[in-house]
């Protein structure tokens, strides 16, 4: 029966990925000059791991790439060479070839072979000088030879292996055997143990044995060093039975004998069958038993000479860490506690994580969103029953009634539980950063620091994915225009290494993310020249009368920069209008705060999911519009005094001494009203992008929450309006874009505030 492993390519790919950013994160922060070993170790397991999938699908182009650079972290890992910032730009430029190759797999992405190349050769360029750094540090022949003469590691463990099948023991036994040398003994009850004589740590050990294995049904015992006698004995027991089963390939004298024997008949000299030589890959049982039985024979000779021997030299001095044992005898030390205290460890991470991988499984991102539109229609099936079962009498229907409330809070308990699925920490944001924060400050000369904050914040899976290119633009902007060099920070009594920090947290229904540096902030009079040099409008007397905030919005226009090169970085005007249009598409605001000489931040605000809100029902005329309620201040009836009309600008309304600008939603919409007058109907106070306005409607119909549906892609784009939603009657409503009315209402006033 023959498997079919393409169907596990997916999982693959994403562990891979997985592996991938892992592996970056770690080299970021590798101490160069004091690297943690476990550290190094993770490193490396993780070129280990990538390399085993990639040879078991066939994937030989990774295979090649992951086994140089596998063999130059173990060299590192063995303390054999030093590691340096040097060998960490390669294996970050090692990093990005294979996530390059095995997108190439994935979804047949263009693969850079002349890169790959370049990539390879650095690693082995590194590889050779490694060598020859280590040739005058190599021992004296006397010394090899000495080394050699008492085997191959220094260090022999005994690991006693739980019941499991033949093929994981031999498995096992072959991934070890790369560590050193290995020998297989059976146990009672179908156990075996593995006695490997190595120069590797426990802690390696272990970790190939987790791949087959719990370590937690592992016994593992070091033993002590072999004698010379019990040495001798091993290795003319292992070359006696290599010989005979023809390990040498070619140097087979009993086997020839055999052969000339001629048990199976044929006249001499004739040239024996493909069957006799074995290409047949199994031998007739009487050669093989024939061959055993000779084995034993030299090995009991071997063993009598080697005692004969012993007993005619002169007593040898006690080995200081072997006691007079057979060849073996295992004694227990302290390999054992290691082995528990790092089984201890796990279990306590076990424990932390509630049980680690078995708590999680993998879903594709489209069952996700099924379920969730199952949730969106569910909710509003639920509207709908409330709504009918409004007009039944208490007294009649109450076991009814009860059991239509107990039905929206579970319906609500299960919203709020399946939204929760597509909910993703802001880590899968902030990861990205590190690597290009540090590529782009050496590129250009400068020193940060990149600090993160907030990232265990969640929000909505599809905003986190439209988020990324906006944050990068902002980050790439504060390394380039906001934070100094080095020279220039020291002269403006600020140390030569910049802070760019990375921040998320929940303000209300929303997430606020922020860009912050320390860097020389934003520069008033170059914004105004530039803009006047732009032809964006600023005022008769160059912008005076513009309040900062007014001025830091004008870099968002677009082909707006103040850079005065170009480069492949920044200055050509491209990036920052994108960056709020892309942000205001996801129902966001975006806010600059300044200080000259002290930094700059930038204020990312979004909602935390588009797919369901909480909104408040409002009618004007026959219509009935949704309003998120996040924006919702406070809402009124104004007295008539509190109205007052501006000449050509429409008209604002007093609250509480602050003039707001009055926004009518029927003219806006062009539908007739009910009420005219604002003071005959009702006033809603919002507060959006840092300012308030009044949105003058008939009525307020209720709260509720609503299942946002994408007007653009079913009917097209309308000013004012983010969504359509369906009411528990069967129709529809629109959902209002409050920034885009408030902006609307600013235009008409000229951006007017009395006060």
């Amino acid at each position: 029966m023959t498997i079919d492993i393409s169907q596990f390519f997916q999982v693959f790919f994403d562990e891979a990925e997985e592996l991938l950013a892992e592996k970056e994160r770690l080299l970021l922060a590798l101490d160069i000059a004091a690297p943690d070993a476990e550290d190094l170790n993770a490193v490396f397991r993780t070129a280990h791991s990538i390399k085993g999938g990639a040879s078991t699908f066939g994937l030989n182009d990774m295979t090649e790439v992951t086994h140089i650079l596998e063999s130059l972290l173990d060299r590192i890992r063995k303390g054999e060479m030093a590691l340096t910032a040097e060998h960490v730009d390669a294996f970050l430029a090692a990093k990005d070839i294979l996530k390059m190759q095995l997108d190439g797999h994935r979804n047949g992405a263009h693969v850079d072979q002349d890169a790959v190349a370049n990539v390879r050769m650095m690693l082995q360029q590194f590889s050779q000088d490694a060598v020859a750094l280590a040739r005058p540090l190599a021992p004296d022949p006397g010394q090899a030879g000495a080394k050699a003469a008492h085997g191959v590691g220094g260090r022999r463990f005994r690991i006693e292996l739980p019941k499991v099948a033949p093929r994981d023991v031999d498995a096992l036994a072959a991934e070890l055997g790369l560590l050193g040398r290995i020998a297989v003994s059976p146990l009672a009850d179908e156990r075996h143990a593995l006695v490997l004589t190595t120069h590797e740590s426990l802690e390696d050990i272990i970790a190939i044995c987790s791949f087959v294995l719990d370590p937690d049904d592992l016994k593992v015992f070091e033993a002590p060093a072999l004698t010379p006698a019990q040495r001798q004995i091993e290795d003319a027991e292992r070359a006696s039975i290599e010989t005979t089963r023809g390990y040498g390939f070619f140097d087979l004298p009993q086997l020839q004998e055999l052969q000339e024997e001629n048990p199976h008949g044929g006249a001499a000299g004739q040239e024996p069958s493909d069957d006799e030589r074995g290409y047949g890959f199994f031998q007739p049982i009487e050669q093989i038993r024939v061959a055993a039985d000779a084995a034993a024979a030299a090995a009991a000779a071997a063993a009598a000479a080697a005692a004969a021997a012993a007993a005619a030299a002169p007593p040898a001095r006690p080995h200081p860490s072997a006691a007079p044992v057979e060849a073996l005898d295992i004694s227990e030390v302290a390999a054992e506690k290691k082995a528990a205290a790092r089984k201890d460890d796990k279990n306590a991470v076990q424990g932390a994580n509630q049980g680690g991988e078995s708590s999680s499984i993998r879903v594709s991102i489209e069952k996700v969103d099924q379920l969730i539109n199952l949730i969106g229609e569910l909710v509003i099936t639920q509207a709908m029953i409330e709504q009918r079962s409004d007009g039944l009498d208490p007294m009649l229907h109450e076991r009814l009634l009860n059991s239509v409330s107990q039905l929206t809070r579970n319906t609500r308990d299960l919203q709020e539980a399946v939204m929760s699925i597509r909910m993703m920490p802001m880590d899968f944001v902030f990861s990205r950063f590190p690597r290009m924060v540090r590529d782009l400050a050496a590129k250009l000369g400068k020193k940060v620091d990149f600090i993160t904050n907030g990232a265990a914040t969640e929000l909505d899976k599809g905003l986190i994915e439209r988020i990324v290119d906006p944050l990068t633009h902002l980050v790439r902007n504060a390394i380039d225009h906001g934070i100094e060099m080095p020279g220039a920070r020291v002269a403006a009594g600020k140390t030569e290494t910049g802070r760019l920090f990375l921040s998320a947290g929940h303000q209300g229904g929303n997430i606020v993310i922020e860009v912050s540096d320390d860097g020389a902030g934003l520069n008033r009079e170059r914004i105004l020249a530039k803009a006047a040099q732009n032809g964006i409008a600023i005022g008769d007397n160059g912008g005076a009368h513009m309040s900062d905030g007014d001025v830091w919005q004008l870099i968002f226009a677009p082909g707006f920069s103040t850079a005065e090169t170009v480069t492949d970085i920044s200055g050509r005007g491209v990036g920052m209008d994108v960056v709020k249009r892309n942000i205001g598409a996801m129902g966001g605001a975006v806010d600059i705060r300044s200080a000259k000489g002290f930094g700059t931040t930038m204020s990312i605000s979004l909602p935390l999911t588009l797919a369901i809100l909480d909104g408040m029902s409002i009618r004007c005329g026959e219509e009935v519009y949704i309003l998120p309620l996040g924006f919702v201040v406070e809402s009124l009836q104004p007295a008539p005094e509190d109205i007052k009309h501006i000449a050509n600008r429409g008209r604002v309304i007093k609250v509480r001494g602050e003039y707001l600008p009055l926004i009518l939603l029927h003219q806006i919409f062009e539908i007739a009203p009910r009420f005219t007058d604002p003071c005959e109907g009702i006033v809603i106070i919002l507060e959006a992008d840092g300012r308030k306005a009044g949105l003058f409607v008939d009525d307020l119909v209720g709260q509720q929450q609503v299942v946002v549906k994408n007007l653009e892609s079913n009917y097209r784009k309308v000013t004012g309006i983010s969504g359509a939603t369906i009411l528990g009657d069967g129709g529809v409503s629109l959902i209002l874009d409050v920034s885009a009315l408030m902006r609307s209402a600013r235009q008409a006033a000229d951006d007017i505030v009395f006060s």
